[in-house]
């Protein structure tokens, strides 16, 4: 079961104009259509592309810093080449089925 915080805080949530200047961690997230764990992460890593208010307060960006975010997030991984984030789904496997003789 999920917990308070994550219900709060960790779950994208829609703003209430897509066009805003400034927006929160769960709103960026919703707009870029990524979880809000990995944007956290990306800004981790990536001081310049987000503000935040307060000393250690709440994530906000700007329409540049999304814009920047997304560019980022669309030039793929330089490593591999792929874009990012892959989406991991197991393999299907082909069912083989008896075919029926006619006797």
């Amino acid at each position: 079961m999920a917990t308070k915080a994550y219900e709060l805080y960790g779950v994208p949530a829609a703003p209430e104009d897509p066009e805003q200047e400034y927006m929160t961690a769960q709103e960026t997230a919703y707009v870029l259509k990524c979880s809000v764990s990995w944007l956290r992460r990306f800004l981790r890593e990536h001081d310049a592309l987000c503000g935040r208010n307060g000393r250690r307060g709440r994530i906000i960006t700007n329409r540049e810093q999304r814009a920047a975010i997304h560019a980022t997030r669309s030039a793929g991984d330089p490593r591999t080449g792929r874009p990012v984030p892959r989406q991991r789904r197991p393999r299907r496997t082909t069912v083989k089925t008896p075919v029926a003789t006619g006797v």
